[in-house]
């Protein structure tokens, strides 16, 4: 996916894979949490590509980490 906002995807990634890994949680344990497969985590937490995801998995993935959607794009 080509965007102008790469860093963003990529903090957005780092920032998801920090607040799973503070909560003990696998990519698996975490997938489940968030109804998806661990094949999904590992391509939001990846260093190395953009992977966006819709509102309704961004409020899933900030409620299942315990944390405000807006940490998740904290610098």
């Amino acid at each position: 996916m080509e965007t102008q906002y790469r860093e963003q995807y990529i903090r957005f990634g780092l920032k998801v894979q920090y607040y799973r890994k503070l909560q003990g949680l696998t990519q698996e344990a975490f997938a489940d949490k968030i109804g998806k497969s661990w094949s999904f985590v590992a391509k939001i937490e990846s260093p190395t590509r953009v992977f966006g995801v819709s509102m309704e998995t961004l409020f899933k993935i900030a409620e299942a980490l315990e944390v405000p959607a807006s940490k998740l794009f904290e610098e």
